[in-house]
Parts: structure tokens; sequence; C-alpha cells
């Protein structure tokens, strides 16, 4: 464990914007309200403020709060979990409505000890947010299901606009991150989704900051094009707790500059890349074109109606 080793100092550029507004903490409240989790704040991730107070963005994450993995870089409590919750996807699609969001992940704690993974729970939930908010963007982000793809159909008939798959770290150190993933089993899965959908944008994103070489990353974006992958995200490895694993080096911005040139020259369509960058950052612009308009009508009808957050309503 990374207890016995040395620590690296931060760097000056990695500096979080801190914008506690109406919006950030109306929507923190609601969370609590309705017994809602969200890994933005489950994995600590560093763009809250921004995604909450500036862009009316949340990554939602359900199949409660408790994983059957331990992965060795995440900050979300690893156990038995509790039973499934089939109210939770109308707690979700109402909160999506009181906050007028215009894009959603979903994401949710690996479930290995159900049959499908949770897929029913995550079709029921985009299902459940395209009643309530027909012109919300929704992005899923589901873990690979044990490789069960009868259950990948199943949570695609919720029609999402962006299907994630984060397979995390390179090949070589796949088993020292990822606790009972492999990195083959992650690009079929991914693979598999453009052959159910064509149409649906596909997405996954490694950390840096982990022990790999410049080589491995870029092989890691040769094997996620090879599987038809369109979109990559590249970000900062950040230590969440001294019992995690540890930062074996800080990435410069500029090396993430290079990254993102190297990712969108070798043909993906979109990539965000630096060290504050996850899996979801940003996502609200990596939908496609039909999507995009779906939302941009939404989001103008919503506008018109002079609705705005009121925390007085939660």
């Amino acid at each position: 464990m990374a207890k016995n080793q040395d620590y690296i100092r931060k760097p000056e550029w990695l500096k979080i914007k801190i914008n506690t507004n109406k919006s950030y903490t109306g929507l923190k409240k609601l969370m609590r309200d309705k017994k809602l989790n969200t890994v933005c704040e489950e994995a600590r991730c560093p763009n809250i403020h921004e995604c909450w107070s500036e862009r009316k963005t949340a990554t939602f994450m359900i199949l409660g709060d408790t994983c059957t993995r331990g992965c060795r870089f995440c900050a979300v409590k690893t156990g038995l979990p509790n039973e499934l919750d089939w109210d939770e996807p109308e707690r979700v699609a109402d909160s999506v409505e009181i906050m007028g969001l215009k894009h959603v992940v979903v994401t949710a704690v690996a479930r290995d000890d159900l049959n499908d993974g949770g897929a029913a729970v995550f079709a029921e939930t985009v299902k459940a947010i395209r009643r309530r908010v027909p012109g919300c963007t929704v992005e899923i982000l589901p873990s690979d299901m044990k490789g069960d793809y009868e259950s990948l159909h199943t949570l695609m008939a919720g029609e999402p606009d962006i299907f994630n798959h984060n397979i995390e770290t390179v090949r070589r150190l796949t088993k020292k991150v990822r606790a009972r993933a492999m990195y083959d089993r992650s690009l079929e899965l991914l693979k598999r989704v453009k052959e159910i959908r064509p149409n649906t944008p596909t997405k996954s994103s490694i950390m840096v900051g982990l022990g790999e070489t410049k080589e491995e990353i870029v092989e890691a974006m040769d094997d996620l094009l090879a599987h038809n992958v369109d979109i990559m995200t590249i970000g900062q490895y950040l230590q969440p707790t001294k019992k995690h694993l540890n930062v074996e080096r800080y990435y410069h911005p500029d090396e993430f500059e290079e990254l993102k040139k190297i990712a969108l020259e070798k043909g993906f369509s979109h990539c965000e890349a630096g060290p504050m960058v996850r899996s979801s950052y940003h996502a609200d612009e990596q939908v496609n074109a039909t999507s995009a308009q779906r939302r941009i009508k939404y989001m103008q009808g919503y506008e018109s109606q002079g609705k705005e957050l009121d925390t007085t309503n939660f």
C-alpha cells in the first residue's frame, strides 16, 4: 500500500476554483432531501463546483453508495450493497426536472451481486428522465457488468445520448489499478455498444500519473479507436486517501495539451485532457448534433418560461 512510500507534493497548477453559489448549494440540499448519491461527491471530483454552479450538469450515482469492487484508485466505499431501490429512477428524474439540468450523467457503483449488474435500473432511470425532462441529454457510465452482453441490450434500451465506460489506465497497469476488471473486456463492451446502436457516441477515460509511459498512453488511444470509441478524456490521478495508490508523478498542463493533440490527430471526435479533467468533464459538449438540438430546443423553452433555480422549492 501507499503508506510506506514517499509522497510527491502537488504542483501549483493543481488548484480548484470554489464557487458555492445558489445553484451549488441548492443542488447539494436537493440530493440530500431526495436521498440521492452523486459521484461528484463520493469520488471527490475536483470539478464539482464548476459543474454544479456554472454548467448545470450533474453526475448521479445510482444503485446505492456501496461498491462490490475495491479499485485502488477510487474513493467510493466498498462492501455489501443495499437492496435495489426501484423508486430511485423517479427521484433522479424529479431532481433533474426541479433543477432544470441540461445534461445528466448517470453512473453507478459496480453491482456484481446482481445478475444484470444493475442494467434494468439504469434503463429505467434514463427513461424516467426522458419522460420528465425530454430535452435533457443523458450520458450513462456503467461498470463492465462482468461482460454480460444480454444486460448491455437491456441497458441500451433506454437510448442514452452517450455511452461511457472507462478503461481507467493502460493495459499493463489494469490489474494493479482496477479490481476484477479486464482491459480487453472493457474494450469489447464499448465495441458492442456500437453494434447495438451505431449512432450513439461512445466514450472512455484514462488517468495518468500511475506509472504509465507515453507510449502506453498512445497504445491505449489506438486500442480505443480500434473498438470504435469516439470520445476520450485524460486526467491526472489524484490520491483520495493514504490507503489508495500513490501518485507516481504529476503531468504538466503542456503535456496534457500534447496528449489531446495526439488524440485528435489520431481520429477521436472529441478529447478533453488536463490535470482536473474527469470522465464527465464538459460532458454536455460531447453529445451528437441530434441530441444537442433536442437539448437546445428544450432549454430555450425552459428559459422562455422564466424558470430559474429557486432554492425555496426544495
